[in-house]
């Protein structure tokens, strides 16, 4: 097989949870520019629609559902909705997700509660309905799982995210356990861990602490645009077809700095 034709995506699926903005629209970018037809969801209609927009401008097959994850019980509409409207899901990206800042003495249930049920519960079940309809019946799937640095290590004081990090944290083992168990199915699972990139979620982190953040990154900047769109791209095609299990680290070298 030619390396284009290891990346080429031509006539699959790619359905990718809060894909209106940020790092999900980058994914969208990249999946859809290799020939996926993609869906994307999240919360609010009128992003949707721009991204849409945005996506169809390059030549992508785009299709939204507006939806809350972390309603549960809504999960199997939503799969509904993608697989009407383009056929089996052969490639899941779990990018939605939840933060809230507090310290842990004073964390709030509420808070608790909202990030793990978005970030661990939501991305299980969601999973688990994508494979039951669309993978495991036809001996294939690329499910990525989109954890964080903050699921590898510990933070500076001045993030206080305990919910969000062990969030992450999950996400890791569970992408580890995934693969484990579905390999049977010929469905790879793997993770991908962005360090800091600049978002609608992190703007004011960012504001607040940008300069302290960045002499933490050996390559002295911030994740772009463009970043995450090779390693999702590996991990969604055949070229990344013996890797499972893998959590990869997107970070410009914070953790090992």
């Amino acid at each position: 097989m030619s390396v284009q034709n290891l990346f080429d995506l031509t006539g699959q699926v790619a359905f990718i949870t809060g894909g209106s903005r940020g790092l999900g629209l980058q994914m969208a970018e990249a999946l859809g520019g290799m020939g996926a037809k993609v869906a994307i969801s999240a919360r609010k209609q009128h992003e949707l629609d721009q991204a849409k927009t945005h996506l169809e401008s390059q030549g992508i097959t785009v299709v939204t559902v507006a939806a809350d994850l972390s309603n549960l019980e809504g999960i199997p509409g939503v799969v509904d909705q993608v697989v009407s409207a383009l056929g089996d899901i052969d490639i899941l990206v779990n990018n939605a997700g939840a933060t809230w800042g507090a310290p842990a003495e004073d964390y709030p249930p509420e808070g608790w509660m909202k990030v793990m049920n978005l970030n661990v519960n939501a991305i299980f079940f969601l999973t688990q309905t994508v494979a039951k309809r669309c993978m495991i019946p036809r001996q294939h799937g690329k499910v990525i799982n989109i954890a964080s640095i903050a699921g590898l290590s510990g933070n500076p004081e001045h993030m206080q995210t305990i919910a969000y990090n062990t969030s992450k944290g999950a996400v890791v083992n569970f992408t580890r356990a995934l693969a484990a168990e579905w390999g049977r199915y010929n469905i790879n699972v793997n993770a991908l861990c962005p360090g800091f990139f600049p978002s609608k979620m992190s703007q004011g982190l960012l504001d607040a602490n940008g300069e302290k953040m960045l002499e933490r990154i050996p390559l002295n900047r911030f994740g772009g645009d463009d970043d995450l769109k090779g390693p999702a791209l590996l991990l969604a095609s055949a070229a990344g077809r013996h890797i499972t299990g893998q959590s990869l680290v997107v970070d410009g070298g914070t953790l090992v700095s």
